[in-house]
């Protein structure tokens, strides 16, 4: 067994990607110069509800009852977690079925926990598939007039919109103000907003707070972060964490068995045993990667990809 305490700092610069560059600029004798900064103060900025990831599938991976979608976009990779409840449709609003191949784009809540790790993994609540047919998609907030979070499209929902909730609760065009939705159409006015006569409309129905709101989920997920960047072992090529430490900040109870622990919120129960990749889940049995192991007194270290599950 391979194993490496990593320098934070290593860790950190793997994460964040790189160095910035400041862009230069040029003018011109008697030519005005508009900073970066200046174009900041002069162009609001608005903070997006989603974050948007596109790329095109390369590899798919079954395991801890999710299907894992490695992408490529260019020289960026980054990996797609999904489940049961994630929304799959082509451009068109037809659903569909991922494949390797497909050019898809994926869409995640902004604020939504997110383990911070190479390549970067996203639990999103919609892919799209992106096809040749003619086809617009938008997944954002809309105000109380169908505006969506930056001003550029409007909602004219009409007789001829089909509207959905992603709980499949009935709704209707009244109960589309103040959502987040997930919206196909196919073609806009060039006012600003764009105005549009959308073709479906489907509610997403989690809760989330508005930007700026600082949940008790993100503030967990703040110091779950920390504990990844500064307390970590590289082990076989796996990254491993300390099991108690994060899975506590996660509102979770761990009570040691000697050998390892057992993990419990609700109705989640994991036993992890020490030296055996095998461990309950439930009633069922699931496999770590590189076995959990006593990396420092005292502290049980396992794959940190094991949190993702405890995240979902």
């Amino acid at each position: 067994m391979k194993m490496t305490k990593v320098v934070p700092f290593a860790m950190t610069a793997l994460l964040l990607g790189g160095v910035a560059i400041a862009p230069t600029a040029s003018a011109n004798e008697g030519e005005a110069v508009v900073t970066n900064a200046q174009q900041d103060e002069q162009t609001p900025q608005v903070q997006p509800v989603f974050i948007k990831v596109a790329g095109t599938i390369e590899s798919v991976e079954e395991r801890n009852n999710a299907t894992y979608y490695t992408t490529k976009d260019g020289e960026n990779t980054n990996v797609f977690v999904v489940n049961k409840d994630t929304l799959i449709f082509d451009n068109t609003g037809k659903e569909v079925k991922l494949q390797k191949g497909d050019k898809v784009t994926a869409y995640t809540y902004a604020n939504k926990p997110m383990l911070m790790i190479y390549p970067p993994q996203y639990n999103p609540e919609v892919i799209i598939v992106e096809t040749k047919e003619m086809g617009s998609v938008t997944v954002d907030f809309f105000n109380k007039d169908l505006v969506n979070t930056d001003n550029s499209l409007k909602l004219n929902v009409g007789k001829e919109t089909v509207i959905q909730s992603q709980s499949a609760k009935e709704v209707s065009a009244k109960d589309l103000a103040e959502q987040h939705l997930l919206v196909f159409y196919t073609i806009t006015t060039r006012s600003i907003p764009a105005q549009t006569p959308p073709t479906k409309v489907i509610v997403l129905d989690a809760t989330v707070k508005e930007h700026g709101e600082e949940t008790e989920e993100a503030s967990a997920n703040a110091a779950v972060q920390e504990i990844i960047k500064t307390d970590f072992y590289e082990v076989d090529g796996t990254t491993m964490v300390p099991l108690r430490l994060i899975a506590e900040e996660l509102g979770f109870k761990v009570e040691s068995t000697g050998t390892g622990a057992i993990v419990s919120k609700g109705a989640l129960s994991y036993t992890i045993t020490r030296g055996e990749k095998a461990y309950g889940y439930n009633k069922a049995l699931r496999y770590f990667e590189v076995a959990p192991a006593l990396l420092e007194p005292t502290k049980t270290y396992v794959p940190v990809e094991f949190f993702e599950e405890l995240m979902q």
